[in-house]
């Protein structure tokens, strides 16, 4: 069987991702030159650090903080 695509990895995790508290979204990117998954989180803690894997499916996983994300209002 062929190896899972990042995308597929990433669309196969986000729901289960998404509904950990603290985590604002999910994607993809490079770490160390090689692509990966990110996990945009509203602050680092210890919770998180348990509950997101540090691999998915031979992805490495980094969580990324990027605080509160809201969708900027029509101007």
């Amino acid at each position: 069987m062929a190896a899972c695509t990042i995308e597929e990895v990433i669309n196969e995790h986000t729901e289960e991702l998404m509904s950990i508290p603290g985590v604002v979204g999910v994607g993809q990117g490079l770490c160390d030159t090689n692509p990966c998954i990110k996990i945009y989180v509203i602050k680092k803690t210890p919770y998180l650090d348990k509950k997101i894997p540090n691999v998915l499916d031979s992805y490495k996983v980094m969580i990324e903080v990027t605080g509160e994300i809201r969708a900027q209002p029509k101007q």
